[in-house]
């Protein structure tokens, strides 16, 4: 077992409407995605963006193409075009996603 960055794993599509992040995380394959659903949920998420996400997390499993929409509610500072955080609308914290860290076991060979 070794711990490994999304980054090394997964690619992501991010963006951002209002006060809402969308954050789509895609899988490889099939043992990655099974990898992801026990060790990137809501939860995890939520406490990845500590201090940046105020609202809830919600996770929607796409197994057909093997992968995550994250919604991260409340994570503008009130929107892009009030918040102050220039630097982390919606396509930084796809980029920031990637960098949570995950077990991974040998057999799924990364």
């Amino acid at each position: 077992m070794s711990n490994v960055l999304l980054k090394d794993m997964a690619q992501v599509r991010s963006g951002d409407k209002g006060n809402t992040v969308n954050i789509g995380l895609f899988a490889a394959n099939e043992d990655m995605y099974k990898l992801f659903a026990k060790q990137v949920t809501a939860d995890k998420v939520k406490a990845h963006f500590q201090g940046l996400v105020d609202g809830e997390v919600i996770r929607y499993e796409v197994p057909t193409i093997h992968a995550f929409n994250f919604i991260l509610k409340d994570a503008l500072n009130g929107g892009g075009s009030t918040s102050i955080r220039v630097d982390n609308l919606g396509k930084c914290f796809g980029a920031n996603l990637l960098r949570m860290e995950i077990e991974v076991p040998e057999e799924v060979g990364v």
